[in-house]
């Protein structure tokens, strides 16, 4: 994941294709989902795979937040855009900062754990790191919700216009992966890059999820979300995503 072109060289366009703002409706029914199971104050958040921050965006508003995440690109855009949020180079799967927080959230980057060793050494990170009483905040996709899918994003800056084409593949019914290619057009004035990459992205049944859960000492509540991407779906695509919050014992 850290050599991928969308996470480094091409981490610049991401305010561009995901403003902040405009992400601010979606990252609030997070916290809404938070504060309300929460059984003590929650005032500090780890956010494991921040990416360049466009949560955080709306998460400080909330809780004090680190964050955490193994690309530089992207953490080079997550500064700018939240000054005042402390961000950590990092991999989930093994970062240790010896410190406790009332909540740790892992809101888009679940999937890039490409197998159940991963993911659940990604648990016992968020479960070291979390209060008693605290909360563990995960989206998902979970396997037997999937649906192959087609994404169109799109934005403009200054001179850049840049538009995304994603193609979600399920590979095989017998993997716990599905392949996202994406297609980037960058225009520079009237200069054209194109550039091109796929993604293998965890997919695991919802047993698994509910076990790993259990492992860590979590009860754990959870809610289909079918509409937060609707508005970059092509043809009648859908996009199911399973949101977990564990409440630690």
């Amino acid at each position: 994941m850290a050599g991928w072109k969308a996470y480094n060289e091409l981490a610049w366009l991401e305010p561009i294709l995901a403003p902040p703002e405009k992400y601010v409706e979606e990252t609030e029914v997070y916290c809404k989902a938070i504060l309300e199971h929460s059984r003590i104050k929650p005032v500090t958040m780890l956010h494991l795979g921040c990416g360049a921050g466009i949560n955080d965006y709306t998460f400080k508003r909330y809780f004090k937040v680190t964050g955490i995440d193994i690309s530089k690109g992207m953490l080079e855009v997550a500064k700018k855009i939240n000054p005042e949020v402390e961000y950590i180079e990092g991999d989930m799967r093994n970062v240790q900062l010896n410190r406790k927080f009332d909540v740790v959230a892992i809101p888009d980057s679940s999937g890039y754990m490409t197998n159940l060793e991963d993911l659940a050494k990604a648990f016992r990170t968020a479960s070291s790191h979390l209060n008693e009483g605290g909360i563990l905040f995960v989206l998902a996709h979970v396997k037997e919700e999937f649906v192959e899918n087609n994404f169109v994003y799109s934005g403009e800056k200054d001179n850049v216009k840049v538009t995304v084409f994603e193609n979600n593949f399920l590979i095989g019914p017998e993997n716990n992966s599905y392949e996202a290619t994406i297609v980037y057009l960058v225009r520079t004035g009237n200069h054209l890059q194109i550039y091109s990459e796929s993604h293998l992205i965890g997919l695991f049944e919802s047993s698994f999820w509910y076990e790993l859960f259990k492992e860590q000492g979590f009860e754990v509540e959870d809610k289909l979300l079918l509409h937060l991407y609707d508005q970059y779906m092509a043809a009648d695509g859908k996009y199911p995503l399973r949101m977990f919050v564990g409440m630690k014992r």
